[in-house]
């Protein structure tokens, strides 16, 4: 088992922040600033329904891990998975406590409904590349659960989604590293990050376009 620092990973849940707003997920993981809101809190409360790992459910050709931990080294990833579904499968892999050889999927759980943009795939798909590593096996399929829609959505792992974590992975350990803080872009969703206070997005988009003004200036007299 390979001995690894926890300081020295990042929490995985935390590529969904990255992709949603890089500026949001600098402030809650260098500057470990965070404060609740209504949509965090609804979503904590639907992760803590899934979110006990001493609730075992096993049924003849399935059974489920649930609040999974993980670790990549590859990525420096560390984290938990809501659900993994295991189901038996010739060719699948030998799971430790469990006879035979099975097939595993992730089930992430969410709060809303399937957005228009593909952040939180990119974060589904750093949860199967992390459980990946750790089962040595492949998958090229897993799924969301939303909540508000009360039904599985599938999600295919391809090879476009995994080149966006690992570039994702090597972009926010650089700035983990030297603890730099993403400028502020003003977004229409800003109104409802729990961080929008202490971020002050328009102040500091409004000093990015003070600075751009002067290099110009200073550029033509150049």
């Amino acid at each position: 088992m390979e001995i690894y620092n926890p300081e020295d990973y990042l929490l995985l849940s935390g590529i969904q922040h990255y992709f949603f707003c890089k500026r949001q997920w600098s402030l809650i993981h260098v500057e470990q600033y965070w404060i609740e809101n209504v949509f965090t809190v609804e979503g904590k409360l639907i992760h803590d329904k899934v979110d006990q790992p001493s609730l075992k459910e096993k049924r003849k050709d399935v059974f489920y891990s649930r609040a999974m931990p993980v670790v990549s080294h590859e990525l420096k990833f560390i984290g938990k998975l809501d659900l993994v579904e295991f189901r038996r499968d010739p060719s699948g892999v030998e799971v430790e406590g469990r006879e035979g050889r099975w097939s595993p999927v992730v089930v992430e759980y969410k709060r809303g409904k399937p957005k228009k943009s593909d952040y939180d795939e990119v974060q589904l798909t750093a949860q199967v590349m992390a459980l990946e590593e750790a089962l040595h096996t492949k998958i090229p399929i897993s799924y969301f659960y939303y909540h508000s829609l009360r039904r599985r959505e599938e999600v295919i792992v391809t090879d476009e989604l995994r080149q966006k974590v690992r570039f994702a992975a090597k972009d926010m350990m650089e700035h983990f590293l030297d603890g730099s803080v993403f400028r502020a872009e003003n977004y229409k969703n800003c109104s409802r990050c729990s961080l929008i206070e202490y971020c002050m997005p328009r102040l500091t988009k409004k000093r990015k376009s003070v600075e751009n003004y002067i290099r110009r200036q200073c550029d033509e007299e150049t």
